[in-house]
């Protein structure tokens, strides 16, 4: 589902060459739970941008879903992102003046995935899948940050996407809501989405099939978990 091949990325900043990511090679497998651990600043967010071409490589390939990210427009990129990847932010991003629902439905609204008389509908039931179904007809500011987190993970589901990309989806969340918001990704990898998440939280081996560990922008360690089935790759 994902594969990097020697990818570098590099910034020019006052003070001269930034290397962020360097000579990076890595592969994930349909339906993997994968976790891009390491402190801040050793470029882990980067490389999650990477992979959802918001950010582009400075040298090597960027492969996804069966799109070569380096060889896209941004226009091809914008369509791309839209029906193949979800992500899901710290700070959620949730549009303040709409509701749970409406959050839901602007990715169907913008890539008109599904028919408009079937858009609400989804957005209840995606909603109704992540546990906060009687919050639809809310605005974010009435829900609790747990909350508002499950309603970002519903938008990522919004269009159907085999990959879901999570940038310290946890890091604005007490400890027990932060561990039903892994749960909830474990949940969506186990029915076959692919999961990628980037986090400072080390103790998650056992969620997470594998824990992908960068460090001043290389890649120091692979880890597997306990082995987890890997549901028949997703198209």
């Amino acid at each position: 589902m994902i594969s990097l091949q020697r990818v570098t990325k590099t910034y020019q900043t006052p003070a001269g060459t930034f290397s962020a990511l360097r000579g990076i090679d890595l592969e994930i497998k349909a339906g993997e739970f994968v976790a891009i651990v390491g402190k801040s600043g050793s470029g882990k967010s980067t490389l999650l941008n990477l992979l959802g071409g918001i950010d582009h490589p400075s040298s090597g390939s960027v492969t996804v879903a069966g799109a070569a990210l380096q060889e896209l427009t941004e226009t091809q990129l914008a369509v791309w992102r839209g029906r193949k990847v979800g992500f899901v932010f710290q700070f959620f991003q949730l549009l303040p003046t709409l509701t749970s629902a409406e959050n839901v439905m602007l990715p169907m609204d913008f890539c008109r995935t599904f028919p408009p008389r079937e858009r609400r509908k989804r957005a209840l039931d995606l909603l109704d899948r992540v546990g906060v179904a009687p919050q639809a007809d809310k605005l974010p500011s009435a829900l609790s940050g747990g909350e508002q987190q499950r309603v970002a993970i519903a938008r990522a589901l919004a269009n159907d996407p085999p990959v879901v990309l999570a940038d310290e989806p946890t890091g604005n969340l007490d400890s027990v809501t932060a561990g039903a918001v892994l749960d909830l990704l474990r949940t969506m990898a186990s029915s076959g989405t692919t999961v990628v998440i980037a986090t400072h939280e080390r103790d998650i081996t056992r969620l997470v099939d594998r824990k992908v560990e960068v460090a001043d922008g290389g890649l120091v360690a692979a880890t597997a978990s306990t082995p987890a089935a890997v549901p028949e790759a997703r198209r």
